[in-house]
């Protein structure tokens, strides 16, 4: 399966890609980013992917939107910056997530802010998922 291609314009860069396991159940929940977009996708199993629009210019700044990703239907999920993201794997069976980003990890300076899994704001009962 093609997933990405550097012609595609998803991405206006490429910095890396990373890959993680969470075991069901496993929220990993929110943060965002100041200089990076990202692309995630999801290789094996379910999960229910949050964002939560952080953007002073943006029509949707202060929206929450759900997506429900699945290996059995595969899609990308374009995150730019500024956008809060989690997600918590659903379902019985570990999820693979392939994340693409425009910037490299930079240990020294992580472009990387937090909020935490239940914010009020972003208001995501997580327990309505399994």
């Amino acid at each position: 399966m093609e997933v990405l291609r550097n012609d595609d314009g998803l991405l206006e860069k490429f910095g890396q890609t990373t890959f993680t396991v969470a075991y069901p159940g496993t929220i990993k929940a929110f943060h965002w980013h100041k200089k990076q977009d990202d692309l995630w996708f999801f290789a094996r199993g379910r999960a229910l992917v949050v964002l939560y629009d952080l953007r002073e210019d943006s029509a949707t700044k202060g929206e929450t939107q759900t997506i429900e990703a699945s290996a059995d239907e595969p899609q990308l999920i374009l995150i730019p910056k500024g956008v809060a993201h989690g997600y918590k794997a659903l379902g019985n069976e570990p999820v693979h997530l392939f994340y693409h980003t425009t910037e490299s990890y930079n240990p020294a300076d992580p472009d990387e802010e937090r909020m935490v899994y239940n914010d009020p704001v972003i208001n995501i009962d997580w327990n309505n998922y399994n």
